[in-house]
């Protein structure tokens, strides 16, 4: 379960408020992984604009950009961590730093990424390994079934 002192956690809040100020400002990356969300910006934004294409990465507001840029990049290059994570974290960054509406904004713009990057499938396999739960009417529940 993530905590506030989750390191992975903590990893991703540094490496936003990496994205975010390197946005404003040409400057050094803070981590190794704002370095790589940086150099895979040309395979990111195309699948940003196609998961939001009412809104051009000009308009996008700059902290949703650097939150979608980190949690596509980790869709994309970080397969080892499930998808249900990536963008849970996305949102509740959102949450904390962006604007009232940038949680529901990137959780809509990760939800059409999921598709993009190919980890759509993650969900799928999980729905078809869910058992069925069986109906419970009143005569199965009085024992006549």
């Amino acid at each position: 379960m993530k905590t506030a002192q989750d390191p992975r956690h903590l990893r991703r809040i540094k490496t936003f408020k990496s994205l975010f100020a390197h946005s404003f400002i040409e400057q050094k990356l803070f981590n190794d992984l704002s370095k790589k969300v940086n150099e895979k910006c040309p395979q990111i934004d195309p699948i940003i604009e196609k998961s939001a294409p009412e809104w051009p990465l000009a308009q996008i507001n700059k902290t949703d950009l650097a939150i979608l840029r980190l949690a596509v990049y980790e869709l994309l290059f970080e397969k080892e961590t499930p998808a249900k994570v990536i963008i849970d974290e996305a949102v509740e960054i959102a949450k904390d730093y962006g604007s009232e509406n940038s949680g529901s904004f990137i959780n809509g713009a990760l939800a059409s990424t999921l598709t993009l990057t190919g980890r759509d499938t993650e969900f799928k396999d999980k729905a078809e390994k869910k058992p069925k739960k069986k109906k419970v009417t009143n005569q199965t529940k009085k024992g006549k079934i």
